[in-house]
């Protein structure tokens, strides 16, 4: 059973913080500063793509692998060692600001934040979740996890600002790479300190019937995947990951179609993250309370589809400015709605406790494919489209 009152609170506010800060370098760097990533590393949207894919193809290796390890170790050993080793990485990424060196740190950052970290974290969650708040857990987990990356995302754009001259538009490459390099010291700093206070703070939650370590066989795992629910929430997954993608596209919208500034356009990425934390918690709250989360889930998938279909369609251009701003941010809701529970699912499909971490890495390794994908075909479309059209397209 898991555990109430105060402590399991504790232990979410720090499953919280680990959860969003293991990602800052390899995905929330780009997906603020987008436009001034590819202007440092002097790259395109297709090479960053391949960068994405990358980390995806080593991430399908580290899901298979690290579910097991998850039901083997301790989620506060596995998360802490995560969060370390991304953040030294990511001073290696600060010092060096080289071009030839992102290949092997996105392989890096697949190993880290997926092998150690992924399987850890899920288990960990729905362990504190119990039989009765698993939505709630995993809303309040995501919520939370939004309101981390948009808070520190906040103070990393004025770390920019500060470190920019007062005309952004006129800055020179050089002065760029100077601010870009504090703004990654800040994030490798802040992912270091969360990995300290989770291996001193965290506890090893888990719930009764998964509080002896197992050790999954090829076979069991097998007998895993046969399940057709597995199979079900595994391609759910891809759709909405898919849907989650769009949401790094819009820091470079407001530059390109909006005509924004490298920190202006860093602040509408920022506020795609704030409605993370308001979307996420509320549509865990709502599926507790009707106790479906499937349902919200399919809300979600909803108005998304309403929301990007209105962007693509090419209408946007011709209107004002606000109007951009307000479809984004209901895109937001639907994504954040549907990202914010998908993991609930396995709670709803009668998933054994003692196995989670296994289920969690074979769902992970189909789930999760538009980590290779995406990133290149949005780079392709946006780099062979400029203006407008590209991000229509995606």
């Amino acid at each position: 059973m898991a555990k109430t009152g105060p402590s399991r609170l504790f232990q979410l506010l720090l499953l919280m913080l680990a959860g969003e800060s293991v990602f800052f370098l390899p995905f929330v760097l780009v997906r603020v500063f987008r436009p001034t990533f590819l202007s440092v590393f002097e790259i395109t949207n297709l090479e960053l793509g391949t960068l994405f894919s990358i980390y995806g193809i080593v991430a399908m290796a580290a899901y298979f692998f690290g579910g097991p390890l998850a039901d083997r170790f301790s989620p506060r050993v596995l998360i802490a060692w995560a969060l370390l080793s991304t953040g030294l990485g990511g001073l290696f990424m600060a010092f060096t600001q080289s071009v030839g060196t992102l290949p092997w740190l996105y392989a890096f950052w697949g190993l880290t934040t997926i092998l150690l970290f992924w399987a850890a974290l899920i288990k960990a969650t729905r362990a504190l979740g119990g039989n009765e708040f698993q939505a709630r857990a995993f809303g309040f987990l995501d919520g939370g996890r939004g309101f981390i990356a948009a808070f520190i995302s906040s103070l990393a754009v004025v770390v920019f600002a500060f470190y920019l001259p007062q005309h952004t538009v006129s800055a020179t490459l050089a002065e760029q790479q100077g601010a870009f390099q504090f703004v990654i010291f800040f994030f490798s700093a802040w992912v270091i300190l969360i990995g300290i206070l989770i291996l001193i703070f965290l506890k090893n939650v888990q719930s009764d019937d998964s509080a002896i370590p197992h050790k999954i066989s090829l076979q069991q795992m097998g007998l895993i995947a046969r399940k057709p629910n597995i199979w079900f929430q595994a391609i759910i997954i891809v759709c909405a990951y898919v849907g989650y993608k769009i949401t790094d596209d819009f820091s470079l919208l407001a530059k390109d179609v909006l005509g924004y500034t490298d920190v202006e356009s860093a602040q509408v990425g920022t506020l795609a993250l704030w409605m993370r934390v308001i979307t996420a918690i509320t549509a865990g709250v709502l599926a507790d309370k009707i106790g479906q989360s499937s349902k919200v889930i399919s809300w979600g998938f909803l108005l998304t589809a309403m929301s990007g279909f209105v962007i693509g369609s090419g209408i946007l251009p011709n209107h004002p400015a606000y109007h951009y701003l307000l479809i984004i941010l209901i895109t937001c809701l639907g994504v954040y709605a549907v990202r914010g529970l998908y993991f609930a699912l396995i709670q709803e499909a009668n998933i054994s406790p003692s196995i989670t971490g296994t289920t969690i890495g074979i769902i992970s390794v189909i789930g999760f494919t538009p980590e290779i994908f995406m990133g290149p075909l949005m780079g392709y479309l946006l780099d062979e489209n400029p203006g407008a059209l590209g991000h229509q397209l995606v």
